[in-house]
């Protein structure tokens, strides 16, 4: 759909130019000849290369999702380590794919929420060309470490778990969005990815009962395959293809008010970057240690469980609750938004159920000086499972001491997470329970015996006392016998 003039026309802007070489730096370029590719590495430094480049044939533009202190130095013999030494960081750059153009514009707004609410201020958002989206978080919106390891080091394993995480937590938003959408119309929906209603539809088992439930999945996928080492994405600003359309970044709280006809090149603008690097601070701190501690979680659960787990059949009461829980649930003043996510997650690991966690955070809620709104607390809600997640951890920014709210006493010392705590104490108070039960067990047995021990004595002298009295009639009866016998031998 591409002609030689739209190429050349569109390339020789000044200002498509730069933005394209802007976004080259550190980067390792692939380029598109219609079909084919050319050979790699290549990087692109001066912007008058675009121009010349489209003039030889090159139709698009392509960038690694990794940085590199030379990508010229790169070649396919490489190994993990010798990679690792050259590589100085990766951008994390969510790939959403669908058929249908409308329902890659919800999950691009849901992933931008999520983020919203994972408090990442660092992201961008463009249109892929076609008919999906990228959103990205450039490799300085992350800590630099993770505990003794170099982030830079963690790829693509942390970049990948990052987006399963993602993904994960809008879901249940997406499938809802998508038939609301669609008013309930699954059939639609079928048709519109090119798929059958039953393709398109998972079975769960409901009170014995299976109903059917949209998948998603299905149709629709946040490509973790473009998570890999060296796997390219088509550059902001660079043509496509098949569609005629740009790469164009967009304001990401606009994303919903986007349409196909503002990436065609006439209409274009140069307005916004994507994977912005002029940050402040690591916004994308907490994003990433929740991911972390998420997965692991997530394999801790696929374990049995242990005897002390399923015995919290019932809501443990509020006296054995950490110092950070009873601060939080006093009110909070800043990181509302936070100790939202805290309370779930606490609350459903130790034995509330969903009904009571938004029950108590209702409650919780009235005390804040300023009060979440309503619409947001039933929004997470939406996708609370009680019981399937851990609150953060005790050292980690996204738990009680970022919102200022730990003050640890001597117990806190011993554990990691508030969960541990309250788990802890609630053990001890089982343990102790079962100890003053079985003191008064033994006390009434002991009673029991001391009372069957007197009934005994009192038995036993009541026998004597029935002997004792028994005797004098017998020395009588011995005297009378005596007398007669000696009666006996008078006469």
């Amino acid at each position: 759909m591409l002609d030689k003039s739209t190429i050349l026309k569109h390339y020789k802007r000044e200002d498509i130019q730069n933005a394209i070489i802007d976004h080259a730096r550190f980067k390792e370029i692939g380029m598109c000849f219609g079909k084919g590719y050319a050979k790699r590495p290549d990087i692109l430094s001066y912007p008058r290369e675009v121009i010349e480049l489209a003039k030889s044939g090159v139709s698009s533009f392509h960038a690694s999702e990794e940085l590199w202190q030379n990508p010229l130095e790169i070649h396919s013999d490489m190994k993990k380590k010798e990679l690792e030494e050259i590589r100085i960081g990766w951008d994390l750059v969510l790939d959403i794919d669908c058929l249908e153009f409308k329902y890659s514009r919800i999950c691009a707004n849901l992933i931008i929420k999520f983020l919203d609410f994972c408090e990442v201020k660092d992201y961008s958002c463009k249109f892929s060309g076609n008919k999906g989206f990228h959103i990205g978080v450039p490799f300085q919106a992350f800590p630099s470490k993770v505990g003794e390891i170099e982030t830079r080091d963690m790829f693509p394993d942390i970049a990948r778990k990052i987006a399963e995480y993602i993904k994960i937590h809008i879901d249940e938003q997406l499938t809802n969005q998508i038939i609301e959408f669609e008013q309930g119309d699954i059939s639609k929906i079928a048709k519109n990815v090119k798929l059958t209603k039953d393709q398109i539809l998972k079975y769960e088992e409901i009170n014995g009962v299976k109903k059917p439930k949209l998948d998603v999945d299905k149709f629709l996928e946040i490509d973790t395959v473009l998570i890999s080492s060296r796997h390219l994405y088509r550059m902001p600003y660079s043509l496509h293809e098949k569609s005629g359309l740009v790469s164009v970044p967009i304001n990401p709280k606009n994303v919903l008010k986007f349409e196909k006809k503002d990436a065609i090149p006439a209409n274009v603008k140069v307005e916004y970057q994507f994977l912005n690097r002029e940050i402040i601070e690591p916004s994308a701190k907490r994003l990433l240690l929740q991911a972390l501690d998420y997965k692991f979680k997530t394999k801790e659960e696929d374990k049995p469980k242990n005897f002390d787990e399923i015995q919290i059949k019932n809501p443990i009461k509020q006296e054995l609750f950490p110092p950070c829980i009873h601060n939080i649930m006093n009110g909070v003043d800043d990181g509302k938004k936070r100790a939202l996510f805290i309370l779930q997650n606490f609350l459903g690991k130790i034995g509330y159920k969903n009904i009571e966690v938004e029950k108590f955070v209702h409650e919780w809620n009235k005390k804040n000086p300023d009060q979440l709104r309503e619409a947001y607390i039933k929004g997470q809600f939406a996708n609370f499972r009680a019981g399937t997640k851990l609150p953060p951890n005790c050292n980690n920014d996204a738990g009680p001491k970022g919102i200022v709210m730990c003050t640890p006493n001597s117990l806190c010392a011993k554990i990691k997470n508030p969960v541990n705590y309250t788990i802890l104490r609630w053990r001890r108070f089982l343990r102790d329970e079962k100890e003053k039960q079985e003191k008064e067990q033994l006390k009434e047995k002991r009673k029991l015996e001391r009372k069957k021990l007197k009934e005994l004595e009192k038995e036993k002298l009541k026998k004597q006392e029935q002997e004792e009295s028994k005797e004098p009639s017998n020395k009588e009866e011995q005297e009378n016998i005596k007398n007669r016998n000696n009666e006996k031998k008078e006469e």
